[in-house]
């Protein structure tokens, strides 16, 4: 088992690696979770133990991997369920700015919208995001500007400029819906999509959609790994 531990370790701080040069940051979001796997995972093939403490470990280890790739095979089978419905809503989901300018990550969703926007003209969208650190100003007013930029009637769209978080995004952009039980979509990142179905849903909407826009590849796996987190935490704070 020792050398798959050393793997994982060698493996977490090479991707730690990958993430600095990309970014060209020390500390992009959550990428020093993969400094702590890589000595977690070290530390563990160094450790002297014995065969009772080893098979412990053995079982604990497989439990993780278990529960990890479960959630993450709910995850990846929400990305596929961009049906070709037509919705009377659209919300998009935020996604943070620097300053004034779209990040990759919202242009995805907001292209995304575009796209199905341009096929259904009676679909009304509203943007959902208000103002964090390091944003001039609200995410949901940048998006509105992108959206009319590239030929969205502003008639079409709505802003909602208040929210902080997925929760806030599909609580307060309720307030601009007639029926929150009518087919609504909701455009986010794929890795995404699964968790805000689900924050939907406790929400009180009660025919939600997915649809999935991409992501940078060499920032997947983060995201990914970051996604499990983020979905254990909703599930404690829901059975609390």
């Amino acid at each position: 088992m020792k050398i798959y531990l050393i793997a994982a370790a060698i493996g977490s701080f090479a991707y730690y690696l990958l993430l600095c040069f990309y970014t060209r940051k020390w500390n992009s979001t959550f990428a020093r979770f993969w400094i702590v796997c890589g000595i977690g995972h070290l530390g563990l093939s160094i450790l002297p133990y014995g065969e009772v403490l080893a098979a412990v470990l053995k079982i604990f280890i497989v439990a993780v991997w278990l529960i990890f790739l479960l959630t993450e095979g709910k995850i990846c089978l929400a990305m596929r369920r961009n049906q070709k419905k037509v919705y009377g809503y659209l919300i998009v989901l935020g996604a943070q700015i620097r300053g004034v300018r779209i990040t990759n990550s919202l242009k995805r969703r907001l292209d995304t919208a575009l796209e199905y926007l341009s096929e259904h003209p009676d679909t009304i969208v509203i943007v959902s995001g208000g103002q964090g650190k390091g944003e001039d100003i609200p995410e949901a007013c940048a998006m509105a500007d992108y959206l009319k930029k590239h030929g969205i009637e502003s008639e079409r769209i709505v802003i909602e400029d208040k929210s902080t978080s997925t929760r806030e995004n599909l609580k307060f952009s309720a307030r601009y819906l007639e029926d929150r039980a009518q087919p609504i979509g909701i455009v986010t990142n794929n890795f995404h999509v699964y968790r805000a179905l689900q924050i939907g849903k406790q929400e009180g909407y009660t025919d939600l959609y997915g649809i999935a826009a991409g992501t940078n590849g060499v920032l997947f796996l983060n995201y990914m790994v970051r996604e499990f987190f983020a979905i254990i935490a909703m599930r404690i704070r829901k059975n609390r």
